[in-house]
């Protein structure tokens, strides 16, 4: 890289979905290589239209891009979050990554446990907001820009997830453009003749089956288990034989699944209560044997209102914590040692909850949702996870423009009886059979909660969650009672057991 050059890349991770385009927009080559083209493109979209830029770039990216005319930095995330980038300063130098442990793990910074986001990580079972598990390095926000002067750092937001309805359309109507623009966005995939070969994930639910059958993945991938109840994959086999695809299911083993959490937690970068992460990751080890890109159909549910809490009606003088609050203040207050009383759970949400005042109660979780819990859990996952197995994962559903139509969208038109994101089930019946476009949601179930509380497996877990890491946070005897409880039958209680033991996984790994 030339250093003179007054634009210079110094990072960039994703990829740039309407390259055709924007290569005809800015009078460059489109038939350069990838990674040429890339930094060409965003090298003249950043010369001519500056940080506007950002409303023009359509994919999933992380940017860190240097201003020699400015001497400044900007560091920059892409606006719902699919790529993850952390930041801090040390040495006077501005270190910036998508993989936290490569900041963490530097000789310039100090390495200190951050005991405010632990309180937070209890509340919710994932890394909530910009702060991270290590003091001073923190998590550039979805639709978020840093800016770098040598001196500090400066974070700006230039973009919110706004939802504005719109009543001059009908549930039919808005279903076409939904699909109208599902078709458009999964042509720009098809345009990059340097990726000719791509699969899918499905499970048995709408997003995925949508996202195979516009496509063109030649072959879809799944996990599947003995036991009843979780196994998804004879659905999944169900859809993909019906669309002509290729199938593969890689079946997961208790053993499997709990020798698999350590290796997870530390690609993760911090602690993941979500179950579901480690049995995407045994997923992408299986699929990255025989492909390199695949499709996943993350961001639907945000963006439509697919999950059971968005339908549930909540006090006005309540705030909405996510679709993932797996523990009170007082079950936090009472099981932490030293716990500070003053980090509440709302913290992180409680000023843009009181920006969304006055809109659609689904229009408030939506929100919150997709600026949380979307980036924070499902995209920490899936990108850290696919990226550690050697996979580039294209989510096109995330992208903006469906958002753009999503936002736009009643309330009213979103629900349906006991069907929910109806209009995007609606726009999904074009590609897919009513039983299979409509079916009830069911998600990426894990049988943890099963094997947790069966001593075959569980060994380990219990001499963790009692051993010396856990004594230094936890209140043993509270722990020990929650313990009781969920082997005794009360299996509710899984989520907030697993939380703890990835914590204290990952704590082990890193302290």
């Amino acid at each position: 890289m030339n250093s003179n050059e007054s634009v210079q890349i110094r990072y960039f991770s994703g990829y740039i979905r309407n390259y055709k385009s924007l290569c005809g927009e800015l009078s460059l080559d489109a038939s350069l290589s990838r990674g040429e083209r890339e930094e060409a493109i965003l090298k003249a979209a950043y010369k001519k239209w500056k940080l506007g830029m950002m409303s023009r770039i359509f994919g999933c990216f992380v940017i860190a891009l240097w201003d020699e005319e400015e001497q400044k930095l900007f560091c920059i995330r892409d606006q719902v979050g699919q790529k993850h980038i952390f930041y801090t300063v040390a040495g006077g130098e501005f270190l910036c990554s998508g993989d936290l442990n490569e900041i963490a793990d530097d000789p310039r910074v100090e390495k200190r446990l951050n005991m405010r986001m632990l309180r937070q990580y209890l509340f919710y079972g994932f890394p909530i907001g910009e702060e991270t598990f290590y003091e001073n390095i923190f998590k550039l926000m979805p639709g978020c820009y840093a800016e770098w002067d040598g001196a500090e750092v400066t974070v700006h937001r230039y973009f919110k997830p706004v939802f504005e309805p719109d009543d001059s359309k009908s549930a039919d109507e808005w279903a076409e453009e939904v699909r109208k623009t599902v078709e458009m966005i999964l042509s720009e995939e098809r345009e990059d003749k340097e990726l000719p070969y791509k699969e899918s994930f499905l499970s048995g639910g709408v997003d995925s089956s949508f996202l195979l059958a516009a496509s063109d993945a030649v072959s879809a991938n799944t996990v599947g288990y003995e036991e009843e109840g979780f196994d998804e994959s004879e659905l999944a086999r169900h859809t993909a034989e019906l669309l002509g695809k290729g199938f593969n299911v890689k079946q997961i083993t208790p053993e499997e699944y709990f020798a698999r959490i350590p290796t997870v937690m530390e690609k993760m970068g911090q602690p993941l209560g979500d179950a579901s992460a480690v049995a995407f990751s045994i997923g992408c080890e299986a699929v990255a044997k025989h492909a390199r890109v695949v499709y996943s159909g993350e961001g639907i549910d945000e963006f439509f209102g697919g999950y059971n809490a968005h339908k549930r009606h909540i006090p006005e003088e309540w705030t909405y914590l996510t679709c993932s609050h797996i523990m009170s203040e007082e079950v936090v207050g009472a099981l932490m040692k030293d716990s500070d009383v003053g980090v509440r759970a709302a913290d992180p949400i409680a000023p843009l909850w009181s920006e969304l005042k006055g809109q659609s109660e689904l229009a408030q979780k939506l929100t919150v949702d997709i600026s949380f819990w979307l980036e924070g859990d499902i995209y920490l996952n899936t990108d850290r996870t696919s990226t550690a197995c050697g996979i580039e994962l294209h989510t096109p559903f995330s992208d903006l423009r469906l958002f753009d139509v999503a936002r736009r969208i009643p309330s009213a038109y979103e629900f349906k009886g006991e069907q929910n994101k109806y209009v995007f089930r609606k726009a999904a019946s074009s590609r897919l059979p009513d039983e299979i476009a409509f079916r009830k949601k069911v998600g990426f179930p894990v049988p943890v909660r099963k094997w947790l509380a069966d001593s075959r497996y569980n060994g380990e877990v219990e001499a963790k969650l009692f051993g010396e890491s856990s004594r230094r946070f936890f209140d043993q005897d509270v722990l020990r009672g929650m313990w009781t409880s969920f082997i005794g039958g009360e299996s509710l209680l899984w989520n907030r057991i697993y939380a703890i033991y990835a914590f204290l996984l990952w704590y082990d790994l890193k302290f």
